[in-house]
C-alpha cells in the first residue's frame, strides 16, 4: 500500500465502469493506477479522478499500473473546470508533464511547479504568460539547456540580443553577423524569455503583457520547441488554433 499527494493529468476509460488514472506525484512522480467503478456518478472515486484533481491518493502498487483504493480532494481547480479557455492551457501543462517525464522519477520542484501554475490560471492570472512560462521551465526537464545568461557565442552578458535556436540560446549584437537565422526579437520579449527561464514563480506578480508581446514569446518558445524537443502535442494545436480565433473575436469585437 502507498500514499501520495498528486495531481491527475490523464484519464482514460478502461472497461465499462473503470478509469485508468495518470497522476504526477510529489513522492514518486509519474504513476498511473487503475480507479475501479471511478466512471460510475456515486463512486467513492469519481470526483477524486477528475482531469487536474489535486488530492491525497492510496493505492497498492506494482510493477505495472497500480490500483486506486482510496482518495482525498485538495483542490479540484474549479474555476478551469468551468472555462473553455483555462481548459485548455491547463490540458497542454498536463500532457507536456506527462510526455516530458519518465514513470516513477520523483521531481518533488516540478510536482510544485505543476501545482503552482495550475492554481494561478484557475485564480485568474494570464494562462498564456503562465504556460509559456512553464514551456521555459520545462526546458531543462526534457534536456534541453539554452543559454539565457550570456551570449551563447562570445559569452557577453550586456549588448542587445536577439534568440537563436541555431545557437541554441540569445546572442548579443557582436555576434549579429555570426548567425543570419537568429530570430530579431524586440528588446523586452529577449528579457521575458530570458526571466522565465531563470526567475523562481513564487516571485511571480501579476504580469500584464501587451498581446503582441505575448504573439513573440510564443513564436520564440514555439520555434525552439520544434527544433530541439522532438514532442507533437495534441493540446498545443488545439491551443494555437483557439488562441488565433480569440484573437480575431477581439479584433472583430475592437472594430
Amino acid at each position: 500500500m502507498e500514499k501520495c499527494e498528486g495531481i491527475v493529468i490523464r484519464q482514460t476509460s478502461y472497461r465499462e465502469s473503470d478509469k485508468i488514472v495518470r497522476m504526477y506525484t510529489r513522492e514518486f512522480g509519474k504513476i498511473g493506477v487503475v480507479a475501479r467503478g471511478a466512471k460510475k456518478t456515486k463512486s467513492r472515486l469519481a470526483a477524486v479522478t477528475q482531469l487536474f484533481t489535486n488530492g491525497y491518493f492510496t493505492f497498492f502498487g506494482g510493477n505495472g499500473l497500480g490500483t486506486l483504493q482510496q482518495g482525498e480532494v485538495i483542490e479540484n481547480f474549479s474555476s478551469i473546470q468551468q472555462d473553455i479557455f483555462m481548459t485548455a492551457y491547463a490540458t497542454y501543462v498536463c500532457e507536456l508533464l506527462d510526455k516530458a517525464t519518465e514513470e516513477r522519477q520523483p521531481n518533488p520542484y516540478l510536482y510544485e511547479l505543476t501545482f503552482q501554475i495550475l492554481r494561478d490560471i484557475d485564480e485568474g492570472y494570464d494562462p498564456q504568460i503562465l504556460t509559456q512560462i512553464y514551456e521555459m521551465k520545462m526546458l531543462p526537464v526534457l534536456g534541453l539547456y539554452p543559454t539565457m545568461d550570456k551570449c551563447a557565442i562570445c559569452g557577453e552578458t550586456t549588448g542587445h540580443f536577439d534568440f537563436s535556436t541555431r545557437s541554441n540560446g540569445i546572442i548579443c549584437h557582436r555576434c549579429f553577423d555570426r548567425d543570419r537565422y537568429r530570430m530579431h526579437l524586440p528588446e523586452n520579449v529577449v528579457k521575458l524569455l530570458r526571466l522565465f527561464f531563470i526567475f523562481q514563480l513564487d516571485r511571480l506578480g501579476n504580469i500584464d503583457v501587451k498581446p503582441e508581446t505575448k504573439e513573440w514569446l510564443q513564436k520564440a518558445i514555439d520555434t525552439y520547441y520544434d527544433e530541439y524537443s522532438g514532442l507533437y502535442l495534441k493540446s498545443r494545436k488545439f491551443l494555437r488554433d483557439m488562441d488565433k480565433w480569440e484573437n480575431m473575436l477581439k479584433k472583430e469585437s475592437d472594430d
